[in-house]
């Protein structure tokens, strides 16, 4: 079509020397006409080039919510292993901001081709994004989102909606007659430990402030890192409170709660919580759990991972955000959940 040889064409395509600009028109043009696209993955596994990348999460222990993430960190490195990729995984403590801002300056020191981050409070994660933006590093924002400052790409929930949801549903459960819920946090020096639990309770509020004003929202605040004062603290608790019959947790650890709830045999609470750990599956099969909102930690893993190698490797585009959906589990469907 072009009327100049296979090797003519082949030398535009990767970009070689040796073709006059006249022939390199008429070939751009024909292969313009016909939307020819490279194979970018072809090129890829040709190359030799490494890809490093970090991922930024905060500290936890074995079988709690982030082991999933990483599990799909880890699916993910095996998927495009043959493009020589690696990731390397720090921590911070999610309780100090300071801790944080340690783990990023180690990151900007490494200099790596991508990064993935669960973004603690705005004001702490801005420096580091700031930064990464001004060396050209494609970021992710997993598990949380910070929309003023624009990540390459978004996994996670709609915290937001997620709360608002969530109270929907606690209302639901408690009756329009409710007169008073329980929300139960864990904090450490007034810091909750992520976005999403603090976004998750706003949109909570929302929507009792719109349909359930009268109710009232009792506050318990357990301490993150000393689980030891936790049964005394819900003993107070329900003594000063006999009548509250439903309460909702923002975070992973509705275990503790539902724990406190089979040992003493307050089998007429009402108790919702996030996330699918082990012993917070085994408190909804038992009961002492109502509800449990998943919200797929390991795909989240895996696709920030991919999202890194379509936009870096494979020159895709990537979507600015990708929601993960807002699943409801009861002991009824859990175990179609897992299987699906």
């Amino acid at each position: 079509m072009a009327d100049v040889s296979v090797g003519t064409v082949d030398r535009v395509i990767h970009g070689r020397s040796g073709v006059s600009e006249a022939s390199r028109k008429r070939v751009e043009e024909i292969l313009k006409q016909l939307d020819y696209q490279p194979n970018m993955y072809a090129s890829a596994l040709a190359s030799n080039k490494k890809y490093a990348f970090t991922c930024l999460l905060p500290q936890h222990e074995e079988g709690e919510y982030w082991t999933d993430v990483e599990a799909g960190i880890r699916q993910a490195l095996e998927t495009y292993s043959d493009f020589n990729i690696n990731a390397d995984i720090l921590y911070y403590d999610p309780y100090d901001y300071h801790s944080f801002e340690t783990a990023a300056l180690q990151i900007l020191d490494t200099n790596p081709d991508g990064v993935m981050v669960a973004p603690t409070a705005p004001q702490y994660t801005k420096p580091f994004t700031d930064e990464l933006s001004e060396r050209h590093i494609p970021y992710i924002y997993i598990d949380s989102n910070i929309k003023e400052e624009p990540a390459l790409s978004f996994f996670g929930q709609n915290s937001h909606q997620s709360g608002y949801f969530s109270a929907r549903i606690l209302m639901l459960l408690a009756g329009k007659e409710a007169q008073s819920i329980v929300i139960f946090r864990k904090i450490n020096d007034g810091i909750v430990g992520s976005n999403q639990q603090e976004r998750r309770e706003i949109g909570f509020r929302k929507y009792m402030n719109q349909y359930h004003p009268s109710c009232q929202i009792l506050e318990l605040n357990l301490h993150a890192k000393y689980d030891t004062e936790d049964n005394k603290m819900l003993d107070d608790f329900f003594r000063l409170h006999p009548d509250v019959k439903n309460g909702i947790t923002f975070n992973s650890k509705a275990y503790i709660i539902g724990e406190y709830l089979q040992k003493h045999a307050m089998s007429d609470f009402n108790l919702m919580g996030y996330d699918l750990l082990q012993r917070n599956v085994e408190c909804l099969k038992q009961g002492s759990i109502f509800f449990l909102i998943a919200q797929q930690p390991t795909l989240q893993g895996f696709n920030g991972i991919k999202a890194l190698c379509d936009y870096l490797i494979l020159k895709k585009e990537v979507a600015r955000e990708y929601f993960m959906p807002i699943d409801l589990l009861t002991k009824e469907n859990i175990e179609f959940y897992y299987n699906k």
